[in-house]
Parts: structure tokens; sequence; C-alpha cells
């Protein structure tokens, strides 16, 4: 599918190339296709892999394996966000419950060194 619509559908972002090995007799049926309906054989690829992923997104079973997914990528950054926070702290790099002027926040500030 080398092949590169000089439109682009409405809603769409940029468009990439995506070659696809087919058989000869296969790409003969295509492009038929594509002459019935006055489209070109890119446009019609397009279309079926637009079809075939509408029709995969209610598959109970692509469901199933998504939640998992998701939750899976969740747990993960989760993992990353405490570890982030165990390293510097809250968002801005202080410990949580650590607010800028807090009594907390004020003794280190004011800490002498131990040698004076």
């Amino acid at each position: 599918m080398n092949e590169q619509s000089s439109t682009t559908p409405a809603g769409a972002g940029q468009l990439r190339t995506l070659a696809v090995r087919i058989t000869e007799d296969l790409r003969a049926q295509l492009d038929i296709v594509a002459q019935l309906t006055g489209r070109s054989a890119t446009e019609e690829i397009r279309l079926a892999l637009e079809h075939w992923i509408e029709k995969t997104k209610s598959d109970p079973k692509v469901l199933q394996k998504a939640k998992a997914v998701r939750a899976e990528i969740e747990r993960k950054a989760q993992t990353e966000r405490a570890a982030i926070a165990a390293i510097f702290g809250g968002d801005d790099g202080k410990s949580e419950g650590e607010a800028e002027g807090s009594p907390r926040s004020s003794k280190r500030q004011q800490a002498k060194p131990i040698n004076e």
C-alpha cells in the first residue's frame, strides 16, 4: 500500500504510509472494487481498515484485553509516580505534607552545622 492520497479524510491527522504485502489475486480484486466505486485502492484500504477497527472495538474479547492493558498501564504509572515522589518529593520537589514555610521546612532551613 505505497500509494498516497492527496486528500485527507475529515478529522484525520497527518497521513502515514503503510506498506502491505498482498497476493496478486487480492490486489486484482482490490483494483476492481476501487474501479467500481470510483475510489483509489488506497481509499478502499483505508475504509476497510476503519470498518475493521470499529468492528474490533466492540468485540467483547478485545474489550476485556483492553481493560487488562489499561489496568496494567495505570499500575505501572502509579508505581513510577510513587518512585518519583520517593526520590524528589511531591510534584514541586517537596515531600508530601511539607509545604513552603511549614515548621518542618523551616527547621531544615534554620538548622546549623554541628561544627559551629
